[in-house]
């Protein structure tokens, strides 16, 4: 139903521009046609100009794009999109406000991602014991936290875990619980708002309205797959003598799902923003071309390796062998296929998650460092070798938190920037695959063979 009325919304606004566009395009048809070669040249250049924007900072050096020229392409693109599909129509201020947008929802869900970290490592997520989605107010009086604090004594945490835990205690783990889900809430207000605005004025495409009211429709669910999870963690242990603990397989399910928004969210930004990728000669496309064969791979490792992370978190296999290289006394502990069916192992048995969870780390320093070396001597943009680098130094820095964080017993601080570390990795690789991805037909056929260096 949601859909339908975003189809049709869509629809509505855009109808009488593309009544609009149709016309101009008729009437200036044959100037075109004269004109070809040079506004060829000059569009490419421009657009190829623009697909800097969102990332200009990242090198140094002759390309300088400035934000008036990435604003022009987005208007000539409308005219002249010969293989280019702008997601945002309406000119260059519209395609910044729906960028900005898109950025700030990306940035709320990473800090979505964050604040749950913190919320887990401090036992705080078992703390309310139901759920509605639109939520409610905390409690206000003396009375309405002994309500809360009884609903709590009956959990089997409590009974197990924290028995005897004063009121006080009590408030602080109930606080960053409503917090995490409060702020969730908050990230379905400020999508769907400007999501309406942008509607009504007509910038949105039918192709960007579907992808964002999927996305919307999967933030909505992720609250749903919350409480999911962590109503595994309110049912009694099977065994008398195990800690209550959220099921790890929809914990990874959360935090997966979580990542998928996010990405999803942070590529539609750059898309909206960057309808063109950096390209100034035909030898920096094919360049950009081989980085893509390897970054497609390199990516798949770090987004499993992410999710072989959740699984760490929800066996709490973090504070087991605080050994390194090591685990413990061996490099490999004995008791990795003691599960039965053997599959298992690898999801529930918690030496193996640990194991597991090294070896894909390590292949993934690897992966990223073999992919720098494998592109340090490829003609390529300034832009898509600095992108190359930072992720390197990123890896490596993400490899020595998860190092620490496990040595030192998995202290709230270093547990929450491990898990901050992985999205900044896996920002990395969207953005450079985002980077590398092939321009349209009309910018590529009038790309010079060498790009042109400004002294």
């Amino acid at each position: 139903m949601f859909r339908s009325r975003v189809i049709g919304s869509i629809l509505k606004r855009n109808k009488a521009q593309s009544n609009n566009i149709s016309s101009n395009l008729k009437d200036t048809a044959s100037r075109r046609v004269i004109s070809s070669s040079s506004s060829s040249s000059s569009f490419s250049s421009t657009v190829a100009r623009s697909s800097l924007y969102g990332f200009r900072s990242l090198f140094k050096g002759n390309y300088k794009p400035s934000v008036r020229n990435m604003s022009m392409a987005a208007s000539v693109g409308m005219e002249n999109k010969e293989g280019l599909k702008l997601l945002v129509i309406g000119g260059p201020r519209a395609q910044k406000m729906v960028g900005i947008w898109l950025f700030g929802s990306a940035a709320w869900v990473f800090s979505m991602v964050v604040l749950g970290g913190v919320t887990r490592l401090t036992r705080s997520g078992l703390s309310m014991t139901d759920w509605k989605f639109t939520g409610g107010l905390p409690p206000l009086s003396d009375e309405d936290w002994f309500q809360e604090f009884e609903k709590y004594k009956q959990s089997p945490e409590y009974k197990r875990v924290n028995k005897g835990m004063s009121i006080e205690d009590f408030k602080f783990i109930y606080w960053m619980e409503y917090a995490h889900r409060m702020w969730g809430r908050g990230l379905g207000i400020i999508f769907a708002l400007p999501f309406s605005y942008f509607l009504r004025k007509g910038y949105i495409t039918l192709r960007l309205g579907l992808r964002l009211s999927s996305l919307f429709a999967l933030g909505a669910g992720q609250g749903f797959i919350g409480w999911w999870m962590v109503k595994s963690g309110l049912e009694e242990p099977p065994s008398e003598y195990a800690q209550p603990r959220v099921s790890p397989y929809r914990l990874a399910a959360h935090l997966t799902s979580a990542f998928v928004i996010y990405s999803g969210l942070f590529w539609t930004g750059l898309s909206a923003v960057m309808p063109e990728p950096p390209a100034e000669s035909v030898t920096w496309v094919r360049g950009a071309a081989k980085v893509k064969k390897l970054a497609l791979p390199v990516s798949f490792i770090v987004g499993i390796t992410a999710i072989s992370g959740a699984f760490v978190a929800g066996n709490d296999a973090g504070r087991a062998y605080n050994t390194f290289p090591k685990m413990g006394d061996t490099w490999i502990p004995d008791d990795i296929f003691d599960m039965k069916p053997l599959i298992r192992n690898f999801f529930e048995n918690t030496s193996t998650v640990q194991l597991d969870h090294r070896v894909l780390a390590t292949t993934t320093l690897f992966s990223i460092g073999a992919l720098w070396f494998a592109t340090r001597k490829l003609d390529i943009h300034p832009a898509i070798r600095s992108l190359i680098g930072s992720t390197v130094g990123m890896a490596a820095l993400q490899v020595t938190l998860g190092i620490s964080t496990l040595l030192s017993y998995v202290p709230v601080s270093l547990g929450s920037a491990h898990q901050a570390g992985a999205l900044t990795l896996l920002t990395l690789m969207i953005l450079l695959n985002h980077t590398v991805r092939k321009p349209s037909t009309h910018l590529l056929k009038s790309l010079p063979q060498v790009a042109k260096t400004i002294i």
